[in-house]
């Protein structure tokens, strides 16, 4: 069971399927949509990610036999794993169909991420884990987007292992070379997603050698081609001085993990210029984010890389989204009815949708557009286009999309930040005045949840 995903659910999801099953319900056929409620309110837009994650997982989904017998002893499921039921599972596969967006576009509140249709049993088993790979993916692919506008250009490596645990520090390592970090240092990430793999050595590896300039000497004579030295274990630009007399014109660069960032720089770029080591990089570290990042850029700060960990693993400044997964449509036998929540502050949009996007005439995001799935497109003005965000990704349990690289991603996103209008650009929060972007909901779609919320309020109590 080791390394499968299978059974990284809820164990409602297995209650329910085996409900489902038990009562005679699994050939209903299941719409359901995975939309983020809302935007967190330090975001002005979102970067859909995990999206490929998850098709592969649909296409890969089985039961095994040690699987179902672990599922048998669980005192919840124990009287619902008859041998029928235990045959069922044995036989799973995923065979409905999957419209999803891009992985690597931007997204908005309530807007349909990925929509599923598959028999109710199929479109249940994979809430828990579509809404983990999803939310997680889409939160750090969003940190990721701003850290990267920020450093206009600037490289970019993914430093935060040690601040996450380690599945997700994969993951994020990932995401972050798919928006357009240069590498990690996650050696398992780069082994496993063919990244560039990059890192210098720690503050330990000084601090065990008797003086800094032994330290840098040991270390340069291993790895004479390669030496990038971390220079302010004591005092920086001494630290500097040594690293140039070390290595002259060989030092690939150096990194600073400490003080002001800004200041420091530009002396350390001074002393390697005055040593001969103009073509050494100089790279930052600690605590980096969007924000710090902008203000060194801005000022001029003679630095060619940033090393961000902490604040991108762990999207410090937002660390979760209201990703959620729910029942739009319901098919039993030839009658196919709409359905809708009504909690307050919870509602859904019923019905299987579309989202339609259109561009102005500079090829920037204009507006959005919730529609029925068969709706008619609107009427646009002169100089737009409109584009279907999801599109069809799985169809009868077959993937129907290319599996996108990571450089098809990555190109994606760079045209994804092409398209953001001026007001969306910004990584600060709105202030007063500003109006968030506004997904519209068409208005046959809004008819739809009156006629569904009158119909409930004439039920009888």
């Amino acid at each position: 069971m080791n390394g499968s995903p299978t059974l990284a659910l809820d164990l409602y999801q297995l209650t329910m399927a085996a409900g489902y099953f038990h009562a005679g319900r699994s050939k209903d056929i299941a719409t359901c949509e995975m939309f983020i409620r809302r935007l967190p309110k330090t975001r002005r837009y979102l970067l859909a990610m995990g999206i490929e994650r998850v098709l592969d997982y649909l296409l890969e989904l089985r039961f095994s036999s040690e699987q179902i017998a672990a599922l048998s002893k669980l005192p919840a499921l124990r009287s619902a794993m008859t041998p029928d039921f235990c045959d069922y599972l044995s036989k799973f596969r995923f065979t409905g169909e999957v419209f999803a967006v891009e992985e690597g576009t931007v997204v908005f509140d309530n807007e349909p991420l990925v929509r599923v249709r598959a028999p109710i049993i199929e479109a249940q088993l994979i809430e828990t884990y579509l809404l983990s790979v999803i939310n997680h993916s889409t939160m750090i692919g969003s940190k990721a987007s701003r850290i990267v506008r920020a450093a206009e250009g600037k490289r970019l490596i993914e430093f935060g292992t040690r601040r996450t645990h380690p599945d997700a520090a994969i993951d994020s390592a990932r995401i972050a070379c798919a928006v357009g970090f240069a590498g990690t240092s996650n050696v398992e990430a780069g082994v496993r997603f063919d990244l560039p793999v990059l890192g210098t050595a720690a503050h330990m590896w000084t601090m065990a050698h008797a003086t800094e300039e032994e330290a840098f000497k040991n270390y340069f004579t291993v790895f004479p081609d390669s030496s990038t030295l971390l220079i302010d274990t004591y005092d920086t630009v001494r630290g500097a001085e040594r690293a140039a007399r070390v290595a002259g014109n060989k030092l690939r660069g150096v990194r600073i993990d400490s003080g002001d960032l800004g200041k420091v720089s530009v002396e350390v770029r001074k002393v390697l210029d005055q040593q001969g080591c103009k073509d050494a990089a100089v790279i930052v570290s600690g605590d980096l984010d969007e924000h710090s990042i902008a203000a060194l850029v801005k000022s001029g700060a003679p630095i060619d890389s940033f090393g961000v960990g902490t604040e991108l693993v762990t999207s410090g400044d937002a660390p979760r989204l209201s990703g959620v997964y729910k029942l739009v449509e319901l098919e039993r036998g030839a009658e196919r009815m709409p359905v809708a929540k009504f909690s307050e502050g919870k509602s859904t949009l019923p019905s299987a949708h579309q989202v339609l996007r259109i561009y102005d005439e500079e090829n920037r995001i204009a507006r959005d557009i919730i529609l029925l799935e068969r709706e008619d497109s609107p009427t646009l003005a002169a100089g737009q286009r409109a584009v279907a965000l999801l599109q069809c990704a799985i169809s009868a349990g077959e993937r129907k999309r290319p599996r996108r690289s990571l450089e098809e991603v990555r190109a994606h996103v760079a045209l994804e930040h092409q398209t953001l209008p001026t007001e969306l650009r910004s990584n600060e929060p709105f202030g007063p005045g500003e109006t968030p972007f506004a997904v519209e909901v068409s208005s046959a779609t809004a008819r739809l949840v009156e006629e569904l919320r009158l119909a409930r309020a004439k039920e009888p109590t």
